[in-house]
């Protein structure tokens, strides 16, 4: 039964992705389309909300950090749709985790409003890395956004006031519990923090969707595809690299929060350039055309990393499936995952053509 959730989880934004790529340009919005979409989207709702009583206690805690890391890849993908990739993207996750538990453990701020906080202050320090940052483009900007976060980082492991230098921040309050309807709720339980952490998610996909579908959104598609014409028109194309900056390390931001009041401890390893390494495969593994795309890419690459390959107790080799899939995308799907609902359309398309052409060949 574990399974088949799983496959559920891949399945429906999977569909959302291939319907999303065919919307503009060949199913219209007409009511196939909308039914598609429908189902695809109830089909992974109740995959969501049925997941954690269908599989193992430790699955679990897997799918809190799937949730998680959905917001931070999807927050991720916001930043390149201006055309620029990150080496900073888990850093700022960091920096949100650690602004959060700081606030709570020193000034005694409340989760919630920490949480909050938190975020904000991802934000803030992701404005202040643009003013450099942002006079770089292509390679130069990843190489300077790589050390940007490694001078963060080294700064959490330099100081053990406040950060707790190379051992972290230890013993962080969690998400406080509380009884409605006689039902107690308590967040230390991975089935309760996964509905909250669903929540907190599903409304930042949302938003997330509304600035790429506003006015907003296509000027950053626009900053991406023709920066130069955008420029000639009067758009401010460094003004809006840093809005997509700052939003996309703000909920990097909160992501890194729900983290860190999860798990109660945070060290900078934690956030080191491992971690961004995996959210840039399972970003180039899913694509980037679509919201759905890392989000593909992350399940499909958790699903066979912590559940197949781990039930195959095959553990060592993780490392060498990871970089084979990673390889193998990158030549046989070079959009991303994503794509492949429209490839398989567009193959069965091709031999029913081939199929017609021969049997009027034949009737001749």
């Amino acid at each position: 039964m574990s399974y088949l959730i799983w496959a559920l989880l891949i399945l429906a934004p999977l569909l959302l992705a291939g319907l999303s790529q065919a919307g503009g340009a060949v199913a219209g919005r007409g009511p196939q389309r909308t039914m598609w979409l429908w189902i695809a989207g109830v089909v992974g709702f109740a995959a969501l909300m049925i997941a954690p009583h269908l599989v193992t206690y430790s699955q679990q805690e897997l799918l809190v950090f799937l949730v998680i890391n959905i917001l931070i890849v999807a927050s991720y993908r916001l930043l390149t749709l201006t055309g620029e990739f990150s080496l900073a993207h888990v850093v700022i996750v960091g920096v949100g985790a650690y602004g959060s538990a700081l606030l709570t453990k020193q000034v005694g701020v409340p989760v919630p409003i920490a949480m909050l906080l938190g975020a904000a202050i991802a934000g803030l320090v992701a404005f202040i890395l643009s003013f450099p940052l942002f006079r770089m483009k292509g390679f130069y900007f990843l190489i300077g956004s790589f050390a940007a976060g490694e001078v963060i980082r080294l700064l959490w492991k330099r100081f053990r006031e406040p950060f707790g230098g190379p051992k972290g921040i230890k013993l962080i309050p969690e998400f406080p519990g509380f009884e409605l309807f006689g039902i107690p709720f308590e967040f230390y339980e991975p089935v309760t923090f996964y509905y909250f952490a669903l929540i907190i998610v599903g409304l930042s996909l949302w938003l997330l969707w509304r600035i790429e579908n506003s006015r907003i959104g296509l000027t950053f598609h626009a900053v991406h595809w023709q920066d130069q014409l955008a420029d000639s028109l009067g758009v401010n194309t460094r003004r809006y690299r840093t809005l997509a900056f700052v939003i996309a390390s703000v909920f990097a931001g909160l992501a890194g929060a729900l983290l860190a009041h999860y798990l109660g401890t945070i060290n900078p390893n934690r956030f080191d350039v491992d971690e961004m390494v995996y959210v840039l495969i399972w970003v180039i593994v899913g694509g980037t055309a679509t919201l759905w795309g890392p989000i593909v890419g992350l399940i499909v690459l958790t699903v066979i990393n912590e559940v197949i390959l781990r039930e195959l107790n095959v553990d060592e080799l993780r490392p060498l499936f990871y970089g084979a899939i990673l390889i193998l995308a990158m030549l046989f799907l070079p959009s991303g995952l994503e794509t492949l609902p429209r490839k398989i359309k567009e193959r069965f398309s091709r031999d029913k053509k081939a199929a017609d052409a021969v049997e009027l060949t034949t009737s001749q």
